[in-house]
């Protein structure tokens, strides 16, 4: 007879009803278990044994929940948490040109950013999201915040023409983006994006550079793209071609392109995403509240094109919330194609997590439950009145579950919440720092 293995010493063992690893696709294990060893996952197993191989300094077990990769939000404004509600029921252009754009001219600062992103963490962690990929002022304090939050976070090296509070023009927005890059690439939970705002807001001289920029230093490229009708009659007037034509004439519609909305597209600039190996950010909740229009996502994902879901910022949809923005893709979907097969659970789930990894060029890191990944992991219960009963935990991860349900969200294996509680931030605090700025922006 040979004597039993000596159990193996990990940090912290996960046991739930059900897990969804993302990948492979489809798969639904039952009575599984992740073992998780210096914040990276070991082992994806049976429970039996889990409990056998393993002897974890920590175990959690999660009776009727459902484990799933932790979310990753592919578009969002953090900061402008603090600017919640303040620009409703406005379409776009108005919303920033008479709203957004004067508020942010007088009140952005290093403290806004700050203040306002470790406010979005909150919602965020507590909602399941362990990546948000950011579009914002002040990147050095949208680093701080997301390091004292504990969160993964992609930073955008925005770049405008016109300047702000951050920069004078197109050169200074690279230069000190680049230089916060430079300070803080080195932590492993942050990560850098280029972040022209969008193709009116942004010349061909300065494209140029970004594309320079993105392959030497292989950045994505993240832009709001194809949001309106307006900007691509003005790309037409002012360029003789669409916008994305346009950025593919100077060489920036490639495998590093996030492009944010997409809404406006016919079949040459689907064929032209496809071809190019391009992503989208798909922003259903942000894009219906501005009126902006319904994405052809369903013919994107036929081409091939990899998609992942945003949020927006809160000015534009009110919440940071990954399981509305499912919800409301497959929604949005079913109604524009006709088909009530179009974008299943499975598909949905993907967006909200692999294919955003993806897209920022972490799917390596986080996005599915692998062996040597991160252990970026969200358990949401299904053991409520209105999760019950529950014939597929996938389906109701989009169509009867919510954000209300997130139970427990780790993040590279460290515990940032736990029964439904943040962990390594303040409620009280961070509530009365929202009552301050919103004293101030209300003058």
């Amino acid at each position: 007879m040979h004597a039993p293995a000596t159990p193996i010493d990990i940090d912290l063992l996960i046991e739930a009803r059900w897990i969804i690893p993302v990948e492979p696709a489809g798969q639904v294990l039952e009575h599984h278990a992740v073992a998780v060893r210096d914040g990276r996952i070991l082992e994806l197993l049976p429970s039996d044994q889990a409990r056998q191989r393993y002897r974890p300094r920590q175990l959690r077990t999660l009776g009727d929940h459902v484990l799933i990769p932790g979310l990753v939000n592919l578009h969002a404004h953090a900061a402008m948490n603090l600017l919640r509600g303040y620009a409703d029921d406005l379409p776009l252009m108005r919303w920033l040109t008479e709203r957004i754009w004067p508020a942010e001219q007088k009140h952005v600062s290093h403290d806004f950013v700050r203040d306002g992103t470790l406010l979005a963490c909150a919602e965020m962690l507590r909602g399941g999201v362990t990546t948000f990929s950011d579009m914002y002022f002040f990147p050095d304090a949208a680093a701080e915040a997301a390091l004292e939050a504990g969160m993964r976070a992609a930073l955008g090296v925005v770049v405008l023409e016109f300047p702000s509070a951050w920069a004078s023009d197109a050169d200074q927005y690279l230069s000190k983006g680049l230089a916060v890059r430079d300070r803080f690439k080195h932590e492993p939970l942050l990560h850098f994006t280029l972040a022209p705002h969008a193709p009116y807001t942004v010349s061909d001289a300065t494209f140029e550079r970004i594309r320079t920029l993105a392959e030497q230093l292989s950045l994505p490229i993240h832009m709001h793209v194809h949001e309106t009708g307006e900007e691509i009659e003005r790309s037409l007037s002012e360029h003789g071609v669409r916008p994305l034509e346009r950025l593919h004439h100077l060489g920036l519609v490639g495998p590093e392109l996030i492009a944010v909305h997409a809404v406006h597209l016919d079949e040459g600039d689907i064929a032209l995403l496809a071809r190019q190996g391009a992503s989208v950010a798909h922003c259903p909740t942000s894009n219906m509240k501005l009126a902006s229009g319904a994405s052809p996502l369903p013919a994107l994902i036929a081409a091939g094109v990899n998609a992942g879901l945003g949020s927006d910022g809160v000015a534009s949809n009110n919440r940071l919330d990954l399981f509305q923005e499912m919800r409301h893709a497959g929604l949005m979907a079913k109604l524009t194609s006709g088909d009530a097969a179009a974008l299943p659970a499975e598909q949905l789930l993907h967006m909200a997590t692999l294919g955003g990894a993806r897209a920022l060029g972490i799917e390596h890191e986080t996005g599915s439950i692998r062996p040597g990944k991160s252990a970026d992991l969200c358990a949401i219960s299904l053991d409520e009145a209105e999760t019950r009963p529950c014939y597929s935990p996938l389906s109701h991860l989009v169509y009867a579950a919510g954000r209300e349900h997130v139970t427990d969200v780790w993040v590279a294996g460290i515990a940032r919440v736990a029964q439904g509680n943040l962990l390594h931030l303040h409620n009280n605090e961070l509530k009365a720092r929202a009552r301050l700025w919103q004293n101030q922006v209300a003058l």
